[in-house]
């Protein structure tokens, strides 16, 4: 039960309405009940930024967003990431419902609603989704667990504090793609990202120290100069 939790909760999660008030309940339900990596925007083009930024693995869209529809939204988040959609909107007619559907959303639901159904639609598309996602991978000179946080390089065991643990998880989403300074500030400090550069650079040393043979020569954790990071795998 604690690997299934671990497993679900760490998902990013997506929340796109134009309703400020609805955006903070949703929030607020999915942390009561565990979830730490949240992204909310109130419009599709923000949302489109967020994609390019934060890699979510799921997104709540309203239907009805002041400047596009949400089932154009999904195909054009879809375009960045292959990601399961959950609708969450006041549209309830039938035909709604099986637009969404047929467009390829995953789940419909109607507003209001309650929380404990969204979180258990929430978390049913996150298990189908990633009932086979890996929890350990292999750096050419060591593994990370990511539910034990923790790294294993020759025998050595190295624990990951929490922000090691966040960065580590959005560059190993973009596995051997770039992921940006703003994109790893976000996803371990949240939206305030002001300031944090010098402190990001510190995390990335101290993840070398753990998971190269040589940190001053990297193999894994490589720097793309004037753009961020990138994980080999």
């Amino acid at each position: 039960m604690d690997k299934e939790f671990n497993f679900i909760k760490r998902k990013h999660i997506l929340i796109v309405d134009d309703e400020r008030q609805l955006l903070d309940l949703i929030e607020s339900i999915l942390r009561d009940d565990g979830f730490s990596s949240i992204t909310t925007v109130g419009s599709a083009q923000e949302a489109i930024v967020a994609c390019h930024t934060t890699f979510p693995d799921l997104a709540i869209l309203d239907v009805n967003l002041p400047d596009k529809d949400g089932f154009s939204l999904m195909k054009d988040i879809r375009q960045i990431k292959d990601i399961p959609i959950l609708f969450l909107t006041a549209r309830d007619k039938p035909e709604d419902m099986f637009t969404g559907l047929d467009a390829g959303g995953d789940d419909y639901m109607t507003k209001p609603f309650l929380p404990k159904e969204l979180l258990l639609r929430l978390s049913a598309i996150l298990r189908r989704s990633y009932k086979n996602e890996k929890t350990v991978i292999e750096l050419a000179h060591c593994t990370i667990d990511f539910d034990k946080a923790e790294i294993n390089r020759q025998g050595e065991t190295f624990p990951l504090t929490a922000r090691e643990h966040a960065i580590l998880n959005v560059l190993y989403k973009s596995a051997n793609r770039i992921v940006t300074m703003d994109a790893l500030c976000a996803e371990a400090w949240g939206d305030n990202l002001y300031g944090y550069e010098n402190s990001l650079m510190a995390h990335i040393r101290r993840i070398r120290e753990k998971i190269e043979m040589t940190p001053s020569s990297p193999e894994s954790l490589i720097t793309i100069k004037g753009l961020g990071y990138k994980l080999i795998l």
